[in-house]
């Protein structure tokens, strides 16, 4: 049967390059304007009842090259479980192979979270008892920036995701923390808190199927001292509300290419930084890694020096701007090494767990103090 390859879809990514035999050898497109890529996902037709090699030939020059060894691609035959397959990276090419009887099999980087899926989300969200929804604005390609307030308590927490489109997980986060936070277990902590949440801060990049960028070839992560309409609509309305509001705590959900481990980045080289706010951070990080196997605190990022951090990133601008302590969450590509799923790795299901896991420590600190 001949072989189809198609990624003409909500947040697909590949171009094929050709097919001998069973061979099938591919590049994932780069980012609008921009030369980040790494994201991909595709689906195949005709697969059923041959054993097919994939290689993606670029895979070299991707963003995180380093993030390739001891990675393993995910595959599905339903789009609801994403299992790894058997997956090597050798001479910058990225090769996995799949063997199924069925006829049409999806690939990805890590399990999809579409624009279609977060449509649901925000319908089955906005349709439940005390939730706000507000459009803060629109993207450069005219999609909503959908925002949810809930409670009413004087402590104010934001959580937002995606500013990196192809970091999945973090809207699986969000679905998990958005389930608790309207169910009756977060009663206490909307009491003592108004939380504000941003499921998907780079609508554009996920459609289109981006690694790190918006319509404009933007990165979000570094347009938080100066955001524009022109630029990154995404932070200039986001940056806004949070402006109305204030914020005391912030999470800026991510996934991290090579750290096969959930881990923790502060702030702690602004230049106004507070020794209760590094406190907080640390406090957090230690009751989490307590409360969940799913996380630790050995493994992380440089910890930048005194009157270094980058103002430009979201989680140092809103500890500057706001005093607010302020986390940016990384998830893994690859696995949790500390606790490992040999059929599925770091998954959805896992990262939304984590997300309940996060609200449960918030409630415990703000909450039950």
């Amino acid at each position: 049967m001949t072989l189809s390859i198609n990624a003409a879809f909500d947040s697909g990514n590949i171009r094929l390059v050709g097919i001998q035999g069973d061979r099938v050898d591919l590049e994932i497109v780069r980012d609008a304007e921009s030369d980040f890529y790494q994201w991909f996902y595709f689906r195949v037709a005709g697969a059923a009842g041959r054993r097919l090699t994939f290689r993606i030939l670029n895979a070299g020059g991707s963003a995180y090259p380093f993030g390739w060894p001891g990675y393993r691609a995910r595959a599905s035959t339903d789009r609801q479980a994403w299992r790894t397959v058997d997956t090597r990276y050798a001479d910058g090419v990225l090769e996995f192979d799949w063997t199924g009887d069925a006829q049409v099999v999806w690939f990805a980087y890590f399990a999809p979270y579409t624009m279609e899926r977060h449509a649901d989300l925000v319908a089955r969200i906005a349709a439940r008892p005390g939730v706000t929804h507000r459009e803060l604005g629109v993207t450069l390609d005219g999609q909503a920036i959908d925002y949810f307030r809930l409670g009413t308590g004087k402590t104010q927490v934001w959580l937002y995701a995606r500013q990196h489109p192809g970091e999945s997980m973090a809207e699986y986060w969000m679905d998990g923390a958005l389930d608790w936070l309207t169910s009756p277990a977060a009663e206490r902590l909307l009491s003592a808190a108004t939380v504000h949440v941003v499921p998907n801060m780079n609508p554009d990049g996920t459609r289109r199927g981006h690694l790190r960028t918006n319509a404009a070839g933007v990165n979000l992560n570094r347009e938080w001292h100066t955001p524009t309409l022109e630029r990154s609509p995404e932070v200039y309305h986001v940056l806004a509300a949070m402006d109305e509001t204030d914020v005391d705590f912030a999470m800026d959900v991510h996934g991290d290419e090579a750290i096969a481990a959930n881990f923790i980045a502060g702030f702690e080289g602004i230049p106004s930084l507070k020794p209760e706010q590094g406190d907080a951070f640390v406090a957090f990080g230690r009751r989490l890694a307590a409360h969940t196997p799913d996380f630790q605190t050995e493994l992380g990022y440089e910890r930048a020096q005194p009157g270094r951090a980058n103002l430009s990133m979201s989680t140092n601008q809103l500890a500057e701007r706001f005093g607010a302590v302020s986390i940016t969450l990384e998830m893994p590509f690859k696995d949790h090494d500390a606790n490992p799923d040999p059929e599925f790795a770091w998954s959805p299901e896992r990262s939304a767990r984590l997300g309940v896991s996060c609200l449960e420590v918030l409630d415990e600190m703000i909450a039950g103090r």
